[in-house]
């Protein structure tokens, strides 16, 4: 389990592509306290290291994965939001993220808020999964890129999130830009309240 909250940015430094599989060789500051099959969240999506080599490690993404998230897209030099799991005894300072993408969505919008930047993200919109609670709500909770954010101006297929200047100077927001594919995972407390409705 993860917080959304970002530790630093990683680079990629080497993508090895093998039948359906990907590993991503990634260096970051915390490289030297990392064990092999410890879970970190990449641009939100939990992945296992699995060899470590000097300053940099290695994990792999699977194809559902990848058919689900932006990792397909990365390319050597990119920087990743990384955050290590959780400790129980600890603060839960963004909200409850679980690691598990849900769909990916686009940067549609960047707008200037007086210093701060308010993104504008748009996603496919799909009945059914609505009702599974694949959706925002106002002043809710969401992940993009791994980053827990608070959900302004939703819509049934968009939703704006305000960056304050520290989170775009240390996470990937800070070369995102109009087009910008990301990670989104939904509030699981919402998918919840949903999947009870079914039942009542």
């Amino acid at each position: 389990m993860f917080s959304g909250i970002v530790e630093e940015m990683a680079t990629v430094t080497a993508i090895k592509k093998y039948q359906g599989n990907i590993d991503f060789t990634l260096r970051c500051s915390f490289t030297s306290e990392l064990g092999i099959d410890q879970s970190i969240a990449h641009n939100g999506v939990c992945l296992t290291v699995v060899d470590i080599d000097g300053d940099t490690y290695t994990t792999t993404a699977m194809k559902e994965t990848l058919d689900r998230s932006n990792l397909g897209l990365l390319k050597v030099g990119d920087k990743v939001n990384v955050e290590r799991s959780m400790k129980m005894n600890g603060r839960l300072d963004g909200h409850i993220v679980q690691g598990h993408v849900d769909q990916t969505a686009k940067c549609v919008g960047m707008e200037d808020a007086d210093g701060s930047t308010y993104f504008e993200f748009e996603y496919p919109f799909d009945k059914a999964m609505a009702r599974r609670g694949y959706f925002t709500v106002d002043k809710g909770s969401v992940t993009v890129n791994g980053v827990s954010l608070t959900v302004c101006e939703p819509t049934d297929n968009s939703f704006k999130v305000a960056i304050i200047p520290y989170t775009r100077e240390n996470t990937n927001f800070c070369d995102m830009q109009v087009g910008s594919v990301v990670n989104l995972e939904f509030d699981i407390l919402g998918k919840y309240i949903a999947r009870l409705h079914d039942f009542s």
